[in-house]
């Protein structure tokens, strides 16, 4: 029984993490889209931040809940060892587009934030996805080459770009891992 033990925890260690939420993905992009219609018609900034923040947040939640889904479907643990390098290669990256996006506001760089958000969630995918199945870590170059177009181009592509990226990709890339992965 030892043995079986250890083979089983060391091949979940050596494992992918497959319960990245192909579903979720569409969902999320859905809201994205949802949320650069209300974000464009918004004649303050801080109100434009205000949406923004928002969905992210109500992404977050849709993230967490459709992994914990699939995780449960496929009778393996959301935080198995591959799980647990997802997030510990997703996160450092996420918290630092977290402080750039107080600081950016704060000195009043808002035009900034969609080439920032899209870079550092990109780069929060791609680390994270290192853990996970090939097509992770494509989703997040992708979504770095969307930031630094919104970096480099005009400001006047920021919102666009939102919804490309945090839409359109998501949408996209979520429809690949559910046709490839499940759900």
């Amino acid at each position: 029984m030892d043995n079986l033990r250890y083979i089983r925890q060391t091949m979940e260690r050596a494992g992918s993490f497959t319960a990245v939420p192909g579903l979720g993905g569409v969902l999320m992009g859905c809201t994205a889209l949802a949320a650069a219609g209300v974000a464009a018609s918004q004649a303050d900034a801080g109100r434009w931040l205000a949406v923004w923040v928002a969905e992210a947040g109500l992404a977050i939640l849709i993230g967490i809940a459709a992994a914990a889904h699939k995780s449960a479907r496929a009778g393996m643990p959301l935080l198995s060892a591959p799980g647990r390098k997802f997030v510990a290669g997703f996160v450092p990256a996420m918290a630092a587009g977290a402080v750039l996006t107080l600081v950016l506001f704060r000195a009043g760089a808002l035009a900034f934030l969609p080439g920032v958000w899209l870079l550092m969630y990109g780069a929060s995918v791609v680390t994270g996805g290192a853990a996970s199945v090939r097509v992770v870590p494509l989703m997040g170059s992708c979504f770095m080459a969307a930031g630094v177009l919104a970096l480099l181009g005009p400001a006047s592509w920021g919102n666009l770009l939102l919804a490309a990226g945090f839409g359109g990709l998501h949408i996209l890339f979520g429809v690949v891992i559910t046709v490839k992965y499940g759900g």
